[in-house]
């Protein structure tokens, strides 16, 4: 399988009833917990990378003997293969796939990795501020976990020689390290720790003072390891990707942040689409789809590149080099709802009769109803008065 990937559709397939997506270069997957994206997107990573899946599972000993429901174990995670039935099917732009073949070891098989996952969980790949390999998990972890922790553990012992995580002028260019620095670290460092035996990141004041991962925000521990994983898919050379990359999967990037720390990253991956990277991110913030939706309008409207540099807050050097293509990008969203149907919503448009679209997939919704209670309540105290 290429990075040709165009569409993707899965029928019966955990709570997944029925989803049909076709690729943009940004792809927004929203709808309640457990409505079966992160099952879509992994499903994605196994139809893009099965060879290195498979090579890299077994380069750790882990053998499934050519059997599907073993298999979707070692890679989905434990229990994860009672989500298959007699009705279960994958196509792959029009055409179909047997599960079956994704569990059968093919001698000799080569090829690299196409598809970098950044999971939900990531913040379970740093134990006390300290990276892990893949080894220190246990079988049924998730592959996806297990893999995004190995190559942050690799790019840590390896890359990062002096120490210095954060800021690097060789790793972003100056406009994103700036809102990086002013939305999420602040005057802080990110330093690698080298007094003691485990080499640990920490945080480091203007003084010189180490701050231990478990002292920092919520949101600097869940925003560390994405930075990492945006460090990997940024190589500090004149090549645009790493390696052979051409995807990136990014599940919910606002997890733990201030809105204003979320546009931040939410510029951080215009930069990766600015590359070249096709792009899927999950979410539950309506954030998320305020840009998503704004970068639309800005498309259908005769927006700028000082439009777009003014709605990420992107400016100096560098700036230009993000903002200009995303008016040139495909955008789409998908809604998964409990029914196990996914829509395609990617018009975002408020006007819109289908509530599903108006309201960007259930994330307005809430906002909706906090405004109808307090609207109800306000003409109630003026007919009382």
């Amino acid at each position: 399988m290429t990075t040709d990937v165009q569409r993707l559709t899965i029928r019966n397939l955990g709570p997944i009833v029925e989803a049909d997506v076709e690729f943009g270069d940004l792809t927004v997957l929203v709808g309640p917990q457990a409505t079966g994206k992160s099952i879509f997107l992994q499903m994605l990573k196994l139809v893009v990378d099965t060879p290195s899946i498979r090579k890299e599972l077994s380069n750790f000993s882990i053998d499934w003997n050519d059997d599907l429901p073993a298999f979707l174990q070692a890679y989905l995670g434990e229990g994860m293969d009672s989500i298959i039935s007699e009705d279960s099917m994958l196509a792959v732009d029009g055409h179909a796939r047997r599960l079956t073949a994704f569990a059968r070891k093919q001698p000799g098989e080569e090829k690299a990795e196409q598809l970098f996952y950044i999971p939900a969980q990531r913040v379970l790949s740093m134990r006390d501020g300290m990276t892990r390999s893949f080894a220190e998990y246990r079988f049924g972890d998730p592959f996806c976990l297990r893999e995004f922790s190995h190559k942050l553990h690799v790019l840590v012992q390896s890359e990062f020689i002096r120490g210095e995580f954060f800021p690097q002028s060789n790793r972003l260019k100056e406009t994103l390290r700036n809102l990086v620095a002013e939305r999420i670290y602040g005057d802080l460092k990110l330093v690698k720790d080298t007094t003691g035996y485990e080499k640990r990141i920490v945080l480091e004041t203007g003084g010189g003072r180490s701050l231990p991962f478990l002292v920092w925000s919520a949101g600097q521990r869940e925003f560390t390891p994405l930075l990492l994983g945006f460090y990997w898919l940024l190589p500090p050379t004149r090549t645009s990707t790493r390696q052979s990359l051409r995807w990136a999967v990014i599940e919910e990037p606002e997890m733990g942040l201030h809105p204003a720390a979320i546009s931040a990253t939410m510029a951080l991956v215009l930069e990766l689409l600015a590359r070249g990277y096709k792009v899927c991110l999950t979410t539950h913030s309506p954030h998320v789809l305020d840009m998503v939706w704004a970068l639309r309008f800005l498309q259908e409207n005769g927006g700028t590149l000082e439009d777009v540099k003014s709605l990420f807050s992107l400016s100096g050097p560098g700036a230009n080099l993000i903002a200009e293509p995303a008016l040139e990008k495909v955008y789409r969203t998908y809604y998964f709802p409990r029914e196990g149907l996914a829509q395609d919503i990617s018009s975002l448009d408020p006007g819109d009769e289908r509530s599903e679209v108006s309201g960007w997939g259930g994330l307005t919704g809430f906002s909706e109803h906090v405004a109808e209670v307090v609207s109800k309540v306000a003409r109630r105290a003026e007919r009382v008065a």
